[in-house]
């Protein structure tokens, strides 16, 4: 699995894909949905599909394949091996949403929820293999949100294709296990290979699973606190275990308004113990000695002059 592309720019999205079979373009298809790192708070979200033809499905049911959460790493790295060798009647597809993506949109102004992330990407997906050309009949889904809504979301935007939404799909349906699995070994890599942006210094890397209730990775997000910057872009600042840690030893902000509302308390910096963010980025009226932080350097920003 190449995942150069996400390793070079790893703060938004990537789709890989393998070959779309000729069989796939010919006879009719059924395709499994599934995500990996929906629940941690450190890493990406992978989104996959897995499709092949009805007729073969004896022949996937054949490889073994499994319920991805129920293997071993070294396990689900062999089966996507056979999945990815079986291009004569096997194809995927992978959508990888990196966590300054997920929280991005989770902190929009019109509210934008995981479910609904999720949905759109599942969706995304589906219309990316009938846009290739795979003969896509019948569609199986591990559910997000209540089953029989969502099934029927996803029926209303393919009228034209047989949608099945259950809970536990990647332990029912075989072409959802191969889909389970293709996206657990993509965000395996990806969390294992991670490139920081910012310069941690000498702090360990050992961050556990990524679950917010996992004590290791509680532990790492305390060391990594930057308390004017927040956290890296590894980690998912819209989960609540981070909000907590922020709201408990994060520099408490209060941004200047020009009015303040009648009754409100006094705006930070006009009598007030907490600081303006604005203070943070004055011009000194005379030079210092102190450089700037890491945050500037690593996002190649510079002090302007004159606007």
């Amino acid at each position: 699995m190449d995942l150069g592309d996400f390793e070079r720019d790893n703060t938004g999205s990537c789709r890989l894909s393998s070959p779309v079979p000729e069989l796939c373009r010919t006879e009719d298809c059924c395709l499994g949905i599934d995500e990996a790192g929906r629940g941690p708070v450190l890493g990406p979200m992978v989104y996959g599909i897995c499709f092949c033809p009805l007729s073969r499905l004896g022949d996937l049911e054949a490889l073994k394949v499994a319920d991805s959460k129920t293997l071993s790493e070294a396990e689900r790295e062999r089966l996507f091996g056979k999945l990815d060798q079986a291009r004569d009647f096997v194809g995927w597809a992978l959508d990888i949403l990196s966590p300054n993506l997920i929280s991005n949109s989770m902190q929009r102004r019109a509210k934008y929820n995981l479910n609904s992330l999720s949905h759109d990407t599942a969706m995304a997906l589906v219309q990316l293999a009938l846009d290739q050309g795979v003969k896509v009949t019948q569609v199986f889904v591990d559910t997000v949100g209540p089953a029989d809504k969502y099934q029927q979301k996803l029926q209303e935007r393919f009228p034209e294709l047989e949608v099945t939404v259950r809970p536990k799909a990647d332990s029912l349906f075989p072409v959802v296990s191969a889909a389970s699995i293709c996206a657990k070994v993509a965000r395996d890599q990806v969390v294992k290979r991670w490139k920081f942006l910012e310069d941690l210094g000498d702090l360990k890397m050992d961050y556990g699973s990524g679950y917010p209730n996992d004590p290791k990775t509680k532990e790492w997000l305390s060391q990594c606190l930057d308390p004017v910057f927040g956290f890296p872009q590894f980690v998912r600042f819209s989960w609540s275990t981070a909000q907590l840690i922020l709201d408990g030893r994060a520099v408490p902000v209060r941004w200047e308004d020009s009015e303040e509302e009648a009754g409100d308390p006094p705006a930070a910096g006009r009598g007030s113990s907490t600081p303006s963010l604005l203070s943070f980025f004055a011009r000194r009226q005379t030079p210092t000695e102190r450089q700037p932080h890491r945050f500037f350097h690593e996002r190649g920003l510079e002090t302007v002059a004159d606007l």
